[in-house]
């Protein structure tokens, strides 16, 4: 059921008043640091909903603006705006000591970002909130989650996409009904912490070497393409230019050294600088500069990432989602048992229902989840307006949100309705009267697995865990050959490196319970056979501090989930393996796969061949 924005009202919670900036930009491309910004819109408000200022713009980026049919802004509508550089100090007025707020956040702020850091600044926000993240947790009644879809949910009208004064009055309909329902819900804001930074920089990738690491140099032989050089000290030839004829010569130029170092290039080597000492300890040899400038002329031929490598055309065995990775011999086996409730059932009672597991110890809400999931519902891991019915185990009953289930008159049930032989669902018109939207998505359980049938389209991965976690989770991204392991160290994608260097692989953050990896599956090299996706626990804080994390798989962002998979590692575990993207045959598969691990994100890293630096 649609709601009107006139029936709306500005929230009173004190958590969410807040000066806001509202904003929407139009942009040349999708990577910020390569593409500009073409259009820009800002709206503020003050913390009691009113409109406190208004800004709009057509901006020359002095570049092709990209693809006009989409934005419809044309070189020569363009060619007599202002350059950012004109208008950022206006621009930095609006947004100092306001909370971002933008559909999908993450890309209208990186663009705004490289857009300052182009005149020497830095974008004065430090904290901004994503309506695309708020409605993931609000769990609105809608096929999607799409501009233009909650915009008819909130009683928006929409006049004109992709025109960036009309989406960011839109989007001012959408916050101030999400902020309502959020409000019901008693949900906190995703807020996310973004300080400025005067050392922001435009992202400049690593170019990325195209040839396989052979190993450590040997003395008195030739360099081969695709060894791993590091340069410590002061030399000669500027580090610019030694740099740039290494990696035309194809090898592989880095930051750090590690056990795969193949050489360290010095002129001092009694330095006692940190890379020397760790090329000591890991036996890697030095050469001095003119020797390596010498090496630099005759640097024997690779071998490509991609050569004498096959397609996998055989699909993994079901059975071996539940051995531990192939890349991780060394590692120590894994905890996590699945379920003997998780296997098909074909009593599927609960099918289009999601379900909520208060109290218990950890291991009795994991079971209570894989039970619910065995019925045909999906286990929501937060209250939000999808939740159908609330499962609470002993303890639950003082957990914060049964005032705001009881308010709002959800089914709540003991640990034994999930036991019942036979559970007696409403129908699908009792659920959509009732406010809730059947859950369309495919349920999977641990080793599930999904053909993703348009690989033309980008893929997401998003994860969400509880609310008020007090321990950070990371989640990252592997792609990974044959032999799964990483060709290069590029092929990982993290916090620090949140884009693969060809843009294949993204990892947003969205809110700090929700994180998401995109993969375009038809642009991956052919050498990628697999995309691991997995989540790391910083600190000494284990899986049963966080509970459970729950991944939905959409084709596109804000596109409909196609799948969900709720994940429970078991009581030790520090990173876990969330779902993996692989080749099959022509096409691409997801498996849900949820392993965990009681070492660390170094640990699990190498595993899959990444140099790691102590």
């Amino acid at each position: 059921m649609a709601l009107m924005l006139s029936e709306l009202k500005w929230p009173t919670l004190p958590d969410y008043f807040h000066d806001w900036a509202l904003v929407d930009v139009e942009t040349s491309g999708l990577r910020p640091g390569r593409d500009r910004v073409l259009s820009l819109a800002i709206l503020t408000f003050d913390p009691h909903g009113r409109q406190t200022g208004e800004f709009f713009t057509l901006l020359n980026p002095g570049c092709d603006p990209g693809p006009v049919h989409i934005h419809g802004l044309t070189p020569a509508r363009l060619a007599g705006a202002p350059t950012f550089e004109e208008i950022a100090p206006q621009v930095g007025a609006l947004l100092s000591k306001r909370v971002l707020v933008a559909h999908n956040a993450q890309f209208d702020y990186d663009f705004l970002a490289h857009e300052f850091a182009r005149v020497r600044s830095w974008v004065p926000v430090s904290r901004r909130l994503c309506t695309l993240a708020l409605n993931r947790l609000v769990g609105p009644a809608t096929p999607d989650l799409k501009l233009g879809t909650l915009a008819e949910h909130y009683g928006v009208q929409q006049l004109k996409a992709h025109d960036a004064q009309d989406d960011v009055r839109v989007l001012s309909g959408i916050l101030r009904g999400s902020l309502s329902a959020a409000e019901r819900l008693g949900l906190s804001l995703p807020l996310l912490d973004c300080p400025p930074r005067q050392d922001y920089k435009p992202y400049v990738p690593k170019t990325p070497c195209a040839y396989r690491n052979p190993g450590r140099l040997t003395p008195g032989e030739s360099l081969t393409q695709g060894m791993k050089v590091a340069i410590t000290g002061e030399t000669r030839v500027s580090r610019e230019e030694l740099i740039a004829r290494s990696v035309a010569a194809g090898l592989n130029m880095m930051s750090s050294v590690s056990s795969r170092t193949s050489v360290v290039v010095t002129n001092d080597p009694e330095a006692g600088s940190a890379k020397l000492k760790r090329a000591a300890d890991e036996g890697v040899p030095l050469v001095d500069e003119p020797t390596y400038l010498r090496l630099l002329e005759n640097v024997r031929p690779g071998q490509t990432k991609g050569a004498a490598r096959q397609r996998r055309t055989v699909e993994t065995p079901a059975s071996a989602s539940t051995a531990p990775p192939a890349p991780m011999p060394s590692l120590p086996a894994q905890r996590t048992a699945a379920p003997a409730s998780s296997t098909a059932v074909a009593d599927q009672s609960l099918t289009g229902r999601r379900v909520l597991v208060l109290g218990g110890t950890h291991d009795e809400a994991a079971e209570a989840r894989a039970r619910a999931v065995a019925l045909g519902a999906s286990a929501a891991v937060n209250l939000s307006a999808s939740v159908s019915d609330v499962v609470v185990l002993p303890g639950g009953e003082a957990d914060r949100r049964m005032a705001r289930i009881a308010a709002l008159g959800l089914r709540v049930h003991g640990a034994g309705w999930l036991l019942a032989a036979a559970t007696t669902p409403p129908s699908v018109t009792a659920q959509v009267a009732a406010g809730h939207q059947p859950d369309a998505a495919s349920v999977l359980v641990r080793g599930a697995v999904i053909d993703l049938n348009d690989i033309g389209v980008a893929w997401t991965v998003a994860a969400t865990w509880r609310q008020q976690t007090a321990c950070d989770v990371d989640v990252v991204a592997f792609a990974v050959d044959a032999q799964e392991q990483v060709p290069g160290d590029e092929d990982f994608v993290f916090y620090g490196a949140p884009e693969h260097p060809d843009g294949t692989v993204h990892l947003g953050t969205h809110g700090p319970t929700d994180q998401a990896v995109t993969v375009d599956l038809e642009r991956l090299p052919l050498e990628i056979h697999r995309v691991v996706i997995a989540a790391a626990i910083d600190g000494a804080a284990t899986f049963s501090d966080v509970g459970a994390i729950e991944i939905t798989v959409t084709c596109g962002i804000g596109a409909a989930p196609a799948a969900r998979a709720t994940l429970d590692a078991a009581t030790t575990e520090r990173t876990m393996i969330l779902a993996e993207l692989y080749r099959r045959g022509e096409g691409w598969r997801l498996r849900a796969v949820g392993q965990g691990y009681d070492h660390g994100l170094a640990r699990l890293a190498r595993g899959y061949g990444v140099d790691v630096a102590d």
